[in-house]
């Protein structure tokens, strides 16, 4: 279970999830392929930085658009 509050300009692991509209798997996935990275939290507890969340969904929507 996700620790339920990250510091401001930053995201749990549930929130990142919802708002990427990701499994956990797929979350997984991008942080060992290297297109996110963790910023704080813990190794079960991950916060991920708001701005890098955004630009991700920034990418996915562009592309879409494309």
């Amino acid at each position: 279970m996700d620790s339920q509050y990250a510091p401001p300009g930053h995201l749990t692991a549930a929130q990142t999830r919802h708002v990427l509209g990701l499994s956990a798997g797929a979350l997984r996935n991008l942080v060992y392929r290297g297109q996110l990275t963790r910023s704080g939290g813990t190794e079960r507890h991950p916060t991920y930085a708001a701005r890098d969340v955004a630009a991700i969904v920034a990418k996915r929507t562009a592309r879409a658009v494309a």
